[in-house]
């Protein structure tokens, strides 16, 4: 499953808030160790993903001229 950034965003503030409200400790832990591994899971996420993001802006050029030699 694809998350957006968007729904990890969304994700961690309900976790946040289930952990401010949650009387029960042991409950609050597992909201904060599921939002641990989310922040690391989104931080490699970024990492991995940023030279690819960079890589794609350079692009490839096209030469459509290159063709018309065929006809």
């Amino acid at each position: 499953m694809n998350f957006t950034s968007h729904d990890v965003v969304i994700i961690e503030r309900a976790l946040r808030t289930a952990m401010k409200h949650d009387l029960e400790e042991h409950r609050s832990r597992d909201y904060q160790e599921v939002l641990l591994k989310m922040q690391e899971s989104a931080s490699q996420a970024f990492q991995v993903n940023a030279p690819v993001a960079r890589a794609d802006h350079e692009g490839i050029r096209y030469d459509y001229d290159d063709s018309s030699d065929l006809m």
